[in-house]
């Protein structure tokens, strides 16, 4: 099956990805021939080079899911924070409508992926010191069925947290959009409206030219260039977030890291740490 083509080469990319950044290293070193530059991984005097993420066409392969990828810390009478509750996924603004203010906020944030249990990446700001907390991730159907819900465990600092979909539930199907949300309560014995972020994710099967292009390379960083470059955002940024937690002082893939949520507009947590595992509770 396609998918588990796809979960083999993300799990053997952690190792080769940092020794083809080696190598290349060493190359650029030991070569006094006056031969063409050895090239980097993401130097930055070659901006082609740079790990860039495109936005799928629509609606070829989405159907635009509003959402808002970005939460409202004053809610829920949560503390203040620098950076607010963040999913990791590609957001496009909405047109202005009457009387809406707040456009900055919501808007269609939605991503494809491959994997019948995909990873979910979140910057969160609220720690497990905060008492009387709790945070939840759910996953619904087009129905509005649950397809799991689950609570889930703070970090112990302020960094990007994955949430997995765990194998015993029901796997995501084929071209259908299922909804996420994402919401986090600073003080569960008020009632009150939640901190919350909320979007959307399709599955799709992998295109035969896409197919082969990623069996033609070995290479790791190479795979998530194409997959970023077909818009297939979930198995690009959880390849790479794989990568990046067992190489986290390689400054080649921090470089990389940084690129790929630049390239989506969410510089300001582009350097957060992530944490060693996906979060299960």
């Amino acid at each position: 099956m396609k998918w588990i083509l796809t979960t083999a080469l993300i799990l053997s990319s952690t190792t080769q990805y940092s020794a083809q950044a080696t190598d290349q290293t060493k190359q650029s070193v030991t070569n006094k021939q006056p031969a063409q530059p050895v090239k980097t991984l993401a130097s930055p005097q070659q901006p082609t080079s740079r790990l860039v993420f495109t936005l799928p066409k629509t609606p070829a392969r989405l159907s635009p899911v509003s959402g808002r990828r970005r939460g409202m810390g004053s809610r829920d009478n949560c503390p203040a924070v620098s950076t607010p509750l963040t999913a990791l996924v590609p957001f496009k603004e909405e047109q202005k409508v009457a009387g809406q203010t707040n456009k900055s906020i919501i808007g269609v944030v939605e991503g494809l992926t491959t994997s019948e249990q995909p990873t979910f990446w979140f910057y969160m700001p609220y720690t497990k010191d905060l008492s009387n907390s709790s945070a939840e991730f759910s996953l619904q159907d087009s129905a509005e069925n649950d397809v799991y819900r689950n609570a889930i465990a703070l970090p112990s600092k302020p960094s990007v947290i994955g949430i997995s979909l765990p194998s015993t539930i029901a796997s995501l199907e084929v071209n259908k959009t299922y909804r996420w949300y994402f919401k986090v309560h600073c003080k569960q014995d008020t009632p009150s409206i939640p901190v919350y972020v909320e979007g959307g994710i399709k599955r799709i099967n992998l295109d035969s030219h896409v197919m082969q292009q990623l069996e033609a390379t070995t290479d790791p960083r190479q795979k998530i260039i194409i997959y970023a470059k077909e818009g297939i955002w979930f198995d690009a940024l959880n390849m790479l977030a794989k990568i990046h937690i067992s190489n986290s002082n390689n400054a080649s893939v921090q470089q990389d890291w940084q690129s790929l949520l630049q390239s989506i507009n969410l510089d300001n947590i582009a350097t957060a740490p992530l944490e060693n595992l996906p979060n299960r509770q």
